[in-house]
This record gives structure tokens, C-alpha cells and sequence, in this order.
């Protein structure tokens, strides 16, 4: 069962809030493989603050090591409260309002607010609907998952 991380209702108002699920890819291979259960499949579904300024999926420590997902690097990064060295892990697959890919997702201090960023964003081709506080298909494509490739 997963472990869910609701929004936080009233506080997050005027905001654009979407709960993630993420799954630790090595997991969902071994299970399609017969050699863990299905259920036996790290996964996590945690309320998002929409973040078109952050880069990654950013999720609490905590929570990235409960997924068990590989460490890649180390990457600076500018927050709000100073330049931060943040650890970035890959082997994820999130999904996001039926949409799903694999993402990289960058762990966050202990108590830090979980961001979708823009790579996700652009990967599962949504696009902020700050009038309406939700993600919506990309209008360019009309709506419609699409890739460009140019």
C-alpha cells in the first residue's frame, strides 16, 4: 500500500497542488518479472506543490530513501533560504493525473514542501492553469500527451 502525503486544505490556497505517485523503477521491473509481488513495490503518492522554478521532482529525504532509489550525484542548487548542495536520485517512475515517466528526483531537507518542477512538467506535457489552481493538457497540442521533436 502506499504510503500518501495529502496537501495540506486552506493553507494552499491560490496554488496549484497534484499528487505524485512514485515507484521505484527496479522494483516494478522485478515485479513484472515474477521475482518480487506486486505489492512488494516501493511506492509513495505525496500531495505537490506545482513549481515551474524548481527543476526536479523534489521530494524529502525520507521519503526518497523509503523508495530505496539510487543516488547519481550531488548538484548545487538555489533555494529560498541560500545556495544548497542537494542529493539527486534516479530510478523512478512517477505518474502524475494518468500520465507517467521515469524522472530523476532531488531530495529535499526534512520538512521542506514536495515540488513538481519543470523537467517532469515538460516530460508528461502539462501546463500550469494558475486562473483555475490545476495542470492541464498543453494547449499547443490540444491537450493531448504529445512530444515535440524538431
Amino acid at each position: 500500500m502506499p504510503s500518501v502525503v495529502e496537501p495540506k486544505p486552506g493553507v494552499d490556497m491560490g496554488r496549484v497542488l497534484v499528487t505524485v505517485t512514485v515507484e521505484n523503477a527496479d522494483d516494478r521491473k522485478r515485479a513484472s518479472a515474477g521475482a518480487i509481488p506486486p505489492e512488494a513495490v516501493r511506492r509513495v503518492a505525496v500531495g505537490c506543490l506545482v513549481d515551474s522554478g524548481a527543476t526536479f521532482l523534489c521530494l524529502p529525504e525520507s521519503l526518497v530513501e523509503q523508495l530505496g532509489l539510487d543516488f547519481h550525484r550531488v548538484r548545487e542548487a538555489r533555494t529560498v533560504s541560500g545556495p544548497m548542495s542537494l542529493k539527486v536520485y534516479g530510478g523512478a517512475i512517477i505518474e502524475v493525473q494518468g500520465r507517467s515517466c521515469h524522472a530523476e528526483v532531488m531530495a529535499l531537507p526534512e520538512g521542506r514542501q514536495p515540488l513538481l518542477g519543470q523537467i517532469p512538467l515538460e516530460t508528461l506535457d502539462w501546463w500550469i492553469d494558475t486562473k483555475n489552481h490545476r495542470l492541464v493538457g498543453n494547449p499547443e497540442h490540444g491537450g493531448e500527451w504529445m512530444a515535440d521533436i524538431f
